[in-house]
């Protein structure tokens, strides 16, 4: 009886402790980087794996095969309103998009960009994607009328913007730095949305989210969120051996990913304490662009822990 009972808890444990884990392939590896060098110590035992593709992170999180998902807040809030299971546990990613451009590309303000096409990363419905279409209606032009969008891998639309087969993407570090030796930045996203939403941390970009029955599992939430922030300070903290992991999972030169941070900010910022912030950014989005942000999220969509 005692073994059976021994076994039942080990058991358990294992299946309480054992979580796994999604990250897009991109520059948010930056932040796990300690986690992916085994460099933090973690009281859980972490499968991680990469999603290239908003599909492949959707399919994922629908099959049931992940217990944690480092996901686009709005593409997450729109997975939220149509039934799928994930609750933000926090946003970390608060600065990382900008608007670049050839350099003859002469830029008075969004009326420029009427007639032109925008380049930006993965597909419909990431963060690039929906900012640029809110301030495009914002500032009274149509989406995919006055202003087209094509979708590509960043890399890809690197090599394109590079050849000078693009004239305007809207794409995040450290893809920006790749492109700046044949273009210029002409629109710093966080400061657009800051400043059309009265906003001022810039935009909740990416978040840790928690899916499906592990969220009735607080203790691991919060020994996940615990390695997720230790493995960020770490990195931070050791930016050179940070940078040489992320390379190697990206393959972009060291040099390149170092001179990223400079337009970057990675932050882990709990739920309860910036419900607020996404609250207001999803709201302003549902507000002026609904196509992108359709309803907005209750309040369950926030991991209190409880």
């Amino acid at each position: 009886m005692k073994k059976v009972l021994f076994v039942s808890i080990l058991l358990l444990s294992v299946w309480i402790y054992a979580v796994s884990f999604i990250n897009p392939f991109g520059p948010t590896i930056f932040p796990v980087a300690g986690l992916i060098g085994k460099e933090v110590r973690t009281d859980i035992s972490l499968d991680m794996k990469f999603w290239k593709t908003l599909d492949e992170a959707t399919a994922y999180i629908v099959s049931k095969k992940v217990n944690f998902a480092a996901l686009p807040v709005t593409f997450a809030a729109n997975l939220y309103t149509k039934g799928i299971d994930v609750r933000l546990v926090g946003v970390y990613s608060w600065r990382l998009f900008y608007v670049v451009a050839s350099p003859d590309f002469e830029f008075k303000g969004y009326q420029s960009l009427k007639g032109e096409k925008i380049y930006t990363a993965h597909g419909r419905g990431q963060t690039a994607d929906v900012v640029m279409r809110y301030l495009l209606v914002r500032n009274g032009l149509e989406p995919d009328k006055d202003v087209t969008f094509a979708y590509a891998q960043p890399q890809e639309i690197v090599s394109l913007f590079n050849s000078g087969k693009v004239k305007v993407a809207a794409i995040p570090e450290p893809f920006v730095t790749m492109v700046l030796s044949k273009g210029k930045i002409i629109l710093d996203l966080q400061d657009e949305w800051n400043k059309a939403s009265g906003t001022k941390y810039g935009i909740p970009i990416t978040g840790i989210f928690v899916t499906g029955k592990l969220q009735d599992y607080s203790n691991t939430v919060k020994l996940f969120e615990k390695s997720f922030i230790a493995s960020l300070n770490w990195s931070y903290n050791n930016v050179d051996k940070a940078v040489e992991i992320t390379s190697k999972q990206l393959g972009i030169p060291v040099n390149v990913l170092k001179t990223s941070l400079s337009r970057s900010q990675y932050n882990y910022v709990p739920a309860k304490n910036c419900k607020d912030e996404v609250l207001t950014y999803l709201k302003k989005l549902n507000e002026l662009y609904p196509d992108g942000m359709p309803k907005v999220p209750d309040e369950n969509f926030f991991f209190t822990g409880k």
